[in-house]
């Protein structure tokens, strides 16, 4: 039988970090994979850094619906189709503001039964974790139904903070095996049991935030795709894109995480729906993306 991994996290968590990990080994011990993305604007921006890793039958990117309420009907649909493989294992990454319980939920049901019952995944950034203000309550139902929580960001926090945020998650779900990325094993994956803890449900409308996305010019210097992410409001909680930089062939990718800071990487091929800017969160409307980026062209450095 099949195994199905959800992993859930809050935005900028490290889930795609987890995932990559979780092929990379799967691969490695002659597991075949199959990745199922969700993300509310563009999730084939996302697909396409694994296609040095899966061949993109392998791979399937859901843009738009959330998988844990609207778009869980073609997630269910879509993994029933997915093909028979010889040691097949299912890892499907959740936007950063599903209703982790409810996905875990209403995923289960209606399965073919070569399908195992779903196992959820949570990643949890140390460094962040419950300093989200009034999405606090989403971040905590991330972790309650879990069968295994990773611990991600460590490296600038102290051993106080860490021996901290363990003893939330284990007062919030007292059956996970709380680890690290380093500490998976792959192989372990498909025996774990589906948590059984049960925990009261989200008003998931708070976390349905307003998202969008809009055309990128070719801009002069990678510069700009800083000035870009730091003219955007702090309330855009995720921002990511991918455009082209004057006089290279190759497509840069950048995302600004939950916390401000601006990474920026090579992109793999070129994205489908051409150079974007895509924001998560409130404040996330066409015109302040459009102000944003011609307020970081009117200069250079």
């Amino acid at each position: 039988m099949e195994a199905i991994i959800t992993i859930v996290g809050f935005l900028g968590a490290g889930k795609t970090t987890l995932l990559k990990h979780l092929v990379h080994n799967a691969i490695s011990y002659n597991w075949h994979p199959f990745v199922v993305l969700n993300d509310y604007e563009n999730a084939n921006l996302d697909a396409v850094q694994f296609t040095t890793l899966l061949e993109p039958k392998y791979l399937r990117a859901l843009t738009g619906s959330c998988i844990c309420c609207s778009g869980i009907d073609e997630l269910r649909q879509y993994v029933n189709r997915i093909p028979e493989r010889p040691k097949g294992i299912t890892l499907i990454e959740a936007n950063g503001t599903t209703d982790a319980c409810t996905l875990m939920e209403f995923l289960g049901v209606g399965l073919n039964d070569r399908f195992l019952p779903p196992i959820q995944i949570s990643v949890v950034n140390v460094t962040d974790w419950q300093t989200r203000g009034a999405h606090n309550d989403l971040e905590k139902n991330q972790v309650q139904v879990s069968s295994l929580i990773v611990l991600t960001h460590l490296e600038h926090t102290t051993t106080q903070r860490q021996k901290q945020v363990i003893l939330d998650l284990e007062t919030l779900n007292p059956f996970a095996k709380i680890t690290t990325i380093d500490g998976i094993d792959i192989n372990e994956l498909p025996e774990l049991n589906p948590s059984k803890y049960k925990t009261k449900r989200l008003d998931h409308r708070k976390a349905h935030w307003s998202s969008c996305s809009v055309d990128l010019p070719v801009l002069v210097e990678v510069n700009q795709i800083y000035r870009i992410c730091n003219k955007l409001p702090k309330g855009i909680l995720r921002v990511k894109g991918c455009t082209q930089i004057e006089g290279e062939e190759q497509y840069t990718y950048f995302e600004r995480t939950p916390d401000g800071k601006v990474f920026t990487r090579p992109f793999n091929g070129i994205p489908i729906t051409g150079a974007k800017l895509l924001t998560i969160g409130p404040g996330s409307v066409p015109y302040i993306l459009t102000e944003a980026i011609q307020i970081a062209l009117q200069n250079r450095s």
